[in-house]
């Protein structure tokens, strides 16, 4: 978090994107550090410290489910079809097989399942509260993934354990990783894009971008030798599907509405 906090912060001073009058929406900042980034980062480091790669990458698939089910109770944007319907209930039923709740083995650690739904449902409801209460304030992404991060920041400091940290320093590919693969890129530039997309296409379309991480996950874990199952395919298969089905019937929608809006 830091290390993609300081290179956004120090461009957003450069080009004097931040403004004293901005934080009279310090209350949105606040909620969108907590919902896209302090309890997404907490929930999703934890879950995937009690999972393996390819079972915590499939649940995060989850993400557009939720989005879709907080767009229709907050936004009012979207209609529960049919075809909706038959989405959900596919990608919650992958869930389900990926939870094995029946499983008396324990394979799969149930807190590490709830972690993951946690973090999911998080930043599917971000979208949400980004698309009705942040882009319309006008702002520039750069300010508000400023704000975001720098609280984000200041929330975590406060429950991560600092005892054995600089370990993770003495790993080059560690610290590289680190530095450059989750600050630079995983927030500080994701963040940027982050609103830049809400912004352009919409809340539920803009977390259709989530489909890609759960198959790289899954084929990760497959290559570091982790064992994926019959029922890990056939649950990435039902979520993704699921969260397909939702999206495209969000889509024909959209279309819709400005087929007609052309002809008239």
């Amino acid at each position: 978090m830091l290390f993609g906090f300081l290179p956004v912060l120090i461009y957003a001073v450069a080009t004097g994107a931040l403004r004293r009058e901005h934080w009279k929406h310090a209350h949105h900042f606040l909620v969108m550090s907590l919902l896209a980034t302090a309890l997404y980062y907490f929930a999703f480091a934890k879950g995937t410290a009690l999972l393996d790669t390819s079972i915590a990458g499939m649940l995060g698939g989850a993400i557009p489910l939720f989005t879709f089910l907080c767009a229709w109770l907050f936004l009012r944007s979207e209609q529960l079809t049919q075809l909706k319907t038959l989405g959900i209930s596919l990608g919650f039923l992958g869930i389900v097989v990926v939870a094995k709740p029946w499983s008396a083995q324990g394979g799969i650690d149930l807190n590490g399942v709830i972690y993951m739904i946690l973090g999911s449902l998080s930043v599917g409801c971000s979208f949400v509260y980004a698309k009705r209460f942040i882009i319309p304030l006008g702002l520039p992404a750069v300010a508000l993934t400023t704000y975001q991060t720098g609280l984000a920041l200041a929330l975590l400091a406060i429950v991560t354990p600092f005892h054995g940290i600089g370990a993770v320093f003495d790993d080059t590919h560690a610290w590289v990783g680190l530095v450059f693969g989750l600050g630079l890129l995983g927030t500080g530039a994701a963040y940027l894009a982050y609103y830049f997309i809400v912004d352009a296409l919409g809340a539920l379309a803009a977390s259709a971008v989530t489909y890609i991480p759960p198959v790289v996950a899954l084929l990760i874990g497959w290559w570091l030798g982790e064992p994926v199952t019959a029922s890990a395919w056939v649950a990435i298969a039902l979520i993704l599907v699921g969260v397909a089905l939702v999206q495209l019937s969000s889509n024909g929608r959209i279309a819709s509405t400005r087929l007609k809006a052309s002809s008239t």
